[in-house]
């Protein structure tokens, strides 16, 4: 179990569901009997992901998936999520083992993993009303943010949604990406929960007189929901919504997870194909655990244009809950951060899920530098603390 921004987060199989399972029957139902499945590249995928617009890849790979699922006699309603923007392959579900080894042998597929559910137990938080003047957040002080952001670059927020209607963020749901069907998380991108929110304004809350301000102040955030209002979702959603913002994305955006749970690869090699693919720079929470980041996902991925993120306070000293390790590539502040959450209100919260969009910002606004180095770093090697 993880501590991603104050959230508890949790890879949970069907057996070990218990209280909440009246809850998230939706998602039980999604992730029950589901896998992921990695297909290899081959010619006709490369043409695929060429050639054609993210709706026609998707089209076609569903076409792929469907075919598949035919071949080993699965009904087509079977298939579930479709990635077919920058990845090649499918969720799909397999209800007996002889199948489920026959699929993973199959010389077309490079690997087979069983679904789990991610799960973020919301803390208590201290609200605030609306302020009738606007106060910067030490932490956007610390990374020399604050910055009216004038480009046309976006940031993709993987998250709980986004308060669509909050008066010091400028969201762009019509490019946004739900990963849900049903309820009212499948019918809206608005935030529900707060978590997605909150990282929207430490991102790029609006320099307005109002409440706060964000690294890289009134810049566009795109909500893609991969939690729904419990703070739950399930791996093949998260990898879906990788694929929307791998596919949709261009050089110079960002895109933050601060989400995660245990080693999962897929995970691992969505974040790092999406962002290899698509030039978006993908910032990922390392993790609440006080552990080594290498046994988290997707923190652990690495390459290009991906960024792992630990916490400090504002005293620069290493946050006693930050996971840390060869995958962080920065530290960010992530103790009492004040930023944005739902209803136009304003809320403390700690976390890496604070740290990683301080680093967003900063990526939005260009180059990132070090300014200084976080204080008792448990690996003992002094993590950078990020600045425009």
């Amino acid at each position: 179990m993880l501590l991603i921004g104050m959230y508890m987060v949790s890879c949970t199989t069907n057996e070990e569901i218990t209280l909440n399972e009246t809850k998230d029957q939706d998602l039980l139902s999604t992730v029950e009997n589901n896998y992921v499945v990695f297909l290899k590249e081959s010619p006709t995928s490369n043409l695929r992901k060429s050639q054609f617009t993210y709706l026609e890849r998707q089209e076609l790979m569903n076409l792929d998936a469907n075919s598949f699922a035919s071949e080993y006699q699965l009904p087509k309603l079977n298939v579930g999520n479709i990635y077919g923007g920058v990845l090649n392959g499918f969720s799909i579900k397999i209800h007996d083992e002889k199948t489920l080894d026959q699929i993973s042998n199959d010389p077309r597929v490079l690997r087979v993993i069983k679904d789990q559910i991610v799960t973020l137990a919301k803390p208590s938080t201290n609200n605030v009303s609306t302020f009738s003047t606007q106060t910067t957040p030490w932490g956007i002080s610390r990374v020399n943010g604050g910055i009216s952001y004038s480009g046309n670059n976006v940031a993709y927020v993987m998250d709980t949604g986004i308060d669509l209607d909050h008066p010091d963020l400028n969201v762009n749901e019509s490019i946004g990406f739900n990963a849900f069907r049903f309820g009212r998380d499948g019918r809206s991108l608005d935030d529900f929960n707060s978590h997605g929110t909150h990282v929207a304004g430490t991102i790029a809350a609006i320099n307005n007189q109002i409440g706060v301000i964000g690294v890289a102040a009134g810049a566009t955030v795109v909500p893609v929901k991969v939690l729904n209002s419990r703070g739950s979702g399930s791996y093949s959603g998260i990898i879906a919504g990788i694929d929307f913002v791998g596919a949709n994305g261009r050089s110079g955006d960002v895109a933050n997870l601060s989400l995660g749970g245990g080693g999962y690869t897929p995970l691992d090699d969505a974040v790092e194909q999406a962002a290899q693919s698509s030039g978006v720079k993908f910032i990922l929470a390392a993790g609440n655990e006080s552990q080594n980041a290498n046994n988290v996902s997707p923190a652990r991925a690495n390459g290009p244009n991906v960024y792992t993120i630990s916490a400090s306070d504002i005293n620069d000293n290493f946050a006693s809950f930050s996971n840390y390790g060869s995958p962080v590539d920065w530290c960010a502040p992530g103790v009492n951060i004040l930023s944005t959450v739902p209803g136009g209100r304003y809320a403390s919260y700690n976390g890496t899920s604070m740290a990683a969009p301080h680093a967003a910002g900063v990526y939005l606004l260009g180059a990132a530098r070090a300014s200084g180095s976080v204080n008792n770093d448990p690996d003992g090697n002094p993590d950078p603390i990020i600045s425009r």
